[in-house]
């Protein structure tokens, strides 16, 4: 597919990046400093704003597909919805965040007292975005949760899929940002999970 990448240098950017090549996926990497995406066969670097809606439009036009890899404290749902839309692209993936997970019945992760203060104001932020993906009637989402502990590691292509419950493992909760950039082409490439959240860990 050709995929327009926002994000693409970023710690779950650069896996989806380096995924996408190596399933032989034609790539956009579109970041704010161009030179810093490494060269590599069929990624095509463009620097663009994730503020900028007309601009970022543009730079989506006449791709399959788009993957959004942003920090939601530093962007805007509205922009970057408003974007895909008007460039015509109708399929949307987004890197999501853990917070909106239920960890009981209508208890968030975000909600419990363990939850790190410093990563409020960016979960908080994440969750409104999936509520205002959960109203878009145009687009064909998908918003896809990392487990609690979201951090560098392996590739080894063995991890569970979940829904709205945050995954767990004996020792607590967690999902490489490899092994999450595999779910996440695993997605692109075999939609499952149309129109709705789904999240990936051990």
């Amino acid at each position: 597919m050709n995929v327009a990448l926002i994000g693409a240098t970023g710690n779950a950017g650069a896996r989806i990046l380096s995924e996408l090549t190596r399933r032989g996926h034609e790539v956009t990497a579109i970041v704010r400093n161009a030179e810093k995406v490494p060269a590599r066969p069929r990624v095509t670097a463009r620097q663009g704003d994730v503020l900028d809606q007309p601009g970022l439009a543009a730079l989506l036009k006449g791709h399959d597909a788009v993957i959004s890899s942003v920090h939601f404290t530093t962007s805007d749902p509205e922009k970057l919805i408003g974007a895909v839309r008007s460039a015509g692209v109708r399929r949307y993936l987004v890197v999501g965040g853990a917070g909106s997970l239920e960890v009981a019945p209508g208890k968030k992760l975000i909600d419990t007292p363990e939850f790190p203060a410093i990563h409020k104001a960016e979960a908080a932020a994440g969750a409104a975005f999936l509520d205002r993906l959960r109203q878009e009637k145009e687009l064909d989402w998908t918003f896809l949760s990392p487990s609690a502990m979201f951090v560098a590691g392996e590739r080894t292509g063995k991890f569970r899929l979940g829904s709205d419950q945050l995954l767990a493992h004996a020792t607590g909760s967690s999902i490489s940002f490899e092994d999450y950039a595999i779910a996440m082409v695993d997605e692109l490439e075999r939609p499952a999970h149309s129109r709705a959240r789904f999240t990936v860990g051990y």
